[in-house]
């Protein structure tokens, strides 16, 4: 049963993915030189899981992925959570490990079936396995019993994005409901979202609003959002966000080109 009702949201719950990823694991970062996960290290698999996560991050950082997989192991059989999540990414970057996404996918499982008490600083990584399950059950998991679940993926979605304020999941919840992807298309309610996500800082979030009101008519303006979206996006981003950018430069005349540049320090301020 996932409990995650009543906690409050925390700006950094909004972070992307890959941003989070960082800094999550960054603030139990140890100055301490990393050395080998040995008797000699002063961190053995006897240490508590705390201890045990901060070696595992360190040995991650210097590329000692086999010491971080031991070390994320050991400190998951004792509870850490962070650990767990730590380890389910190793699994699905293939990271230290053989890529397997459903070993992956049965770890972050773990994690949001335990739930999150109010306040708990494992929230961030409850928030994380719930939009990693999502995005498993929209894409499904080739060889595996997981298989396409679209209306599962858009419960988990929301349940990120309602709950949590998370801006990846709003931004994917979005996408969902213009597509009609797991339930009924709502062009409304993902603007909504979309709205929320850019808010948040999302760049993909900023692009596509921008686009659905161009398509709209609000030609100069949804322009002005998809020309600042450009200066925010990550390198993963930039191409669809640019491609949709000239795309609708294309289909703009002159005036409206002129008003959408006026208007991109307005839209960059996230107000409205």
């Amino acid at each position: 049963m996932l409990k995650y009702s009543g906690v409050a949201v925390r700006p950094e719950w909004k972070l992307s993915a890959a941003v989070f990823c960082s800094l999550a694991l960054g603030v139990f970062m140890s100055a301490a030189p990393v050395r080998a996960f040995d008797i000699k290290s002063g961190v053995s698999k006897e240490s508590g899981p705390f201890d045990l996560f901060k070696f595992g991050f360190n040995a991650q950082k210097s590329g000692k992925t086999e010491d971080a997989v031991e070390a994320y192991r050991y400190a998951a059989e004792k509870g850490h959570t962070g650990s767990r999540w730590a380890l389910a990414n190793m699994y699905a970057d293939g990271d230290g490990v053989v890529k397997n996404d459903y070993e992956a996918f049965k770890i972050y499982s773990e994690i949001a079936n335990q739930g999150v008490e109010p306040g708990s600083e494992d929230t961030v990584y409850f928030v994380n396995a719930l939009t990693s399950l999502a995005n498993y059950y929209r894409d499904g998991i080739p060889g595996s019993p997981v298989g396409v679940d679209l209306s599962q993926a858009r419960q988990l979605y929301f349940q990120a994005a309602s709950t949590f304020g998370f801006a990846d999941a709003q931004f994917e919840l979005a996408k969902m409901l213009l597509a009609g992807e797991g339930g009924k298309k709502n062009v409304l309610q993902a603007k909504k979202w979309l709205n929320l996500a850019r808010k948040n800082g999302h760049a993909g979030a900023m692009a596509l609003f921008g686009n659905v009101i161009f398509q709209e008519g609000q030609s100069a303006r949804g322009l002005a959002f998809m020309t600042a979206a450009l200066d925010k996006c990550a390198p993963k981003d930039c191409t669809w966000i640019q491609d949709l950018q000239e795309r609708a430069f294309s289909l703009a005349d002159e005036k409206e080109r002129r008003t959408a540049v006026a208007l991109v320090p307005q839209v960059q301020q996230q107000p409205e």
